[in-house]
């Protein structure tokens, strides 16, 4: 029983503190705001993507392999 109380206690907690943001966004009209958190995803995966290949290219060029 205590096992199965802490798995309410997570589902619980993922869904009503969680997912509260994603609630407030998916109510609102404005599809630009609604996107917003999308396009902050995509630009700081393009910027560690980045960031990524810069370090490959600097250890390509020393010649550790």
């Amino acid at each position: 029983m205590i096992a199965n109380n802490i798995f309410k206690a997570i589902g619980d907690f993922c869904t009503n503190i969680l997912f509260a943001p994603h609630n407030a966004i998916r109510s609102m009209d404005n599809w630009w705001l609604q996107n917003t958190v999308n396009w902050l995803f995509i630009i700081i995966s393009f910027g560690f993507f980045i960031y990524w290949l810069r370090e490959l290219n600097k250890y390509k060029k020393a010649g550790n392999q």
